[in-house]
């Protein structure tokens, strides 16, 4: 019987590519206090894999979990979903 592993896939905005087959893109997501009700941002970093170096900041990239690449890196990129046009 195998066991069947859920990747996490996540949309962000990529901030950096200046890396070798590495770029950094951010996901913001909106919390809520519990005891106030106000809504506020909050940002995370992803360090992705971009085999081929195609993502430029801007860009809009879907990524999902995978093995550890190294230190930081425990990221793949999927697809770039938006071009960033400048």
């Amino acid at each position: 019987m195998q066991k069947t592993v859920v990747k996490r896939e996540f949309i962000g905005k990529v901030v950096s590519a200046n890396m070798n087959k590495t770029a950094v893109v951010v996901v913001d997501n909106m919390k809520m206090n519990v005891k106030y009700g106000k809504r506020y941002k909050v940002s995370r970093k992803y360090y992705i894999h971009d085999e081929k170096t195609a993502a430029r900041p801007g860009d809009e990239v879907k990524f999902a979990e995978c093995r550890p690449l190294s230190k930081t890196k425990r990221w793949r990129l999927v697809e770039i979903l938006n071009k960033n046009q400048a």
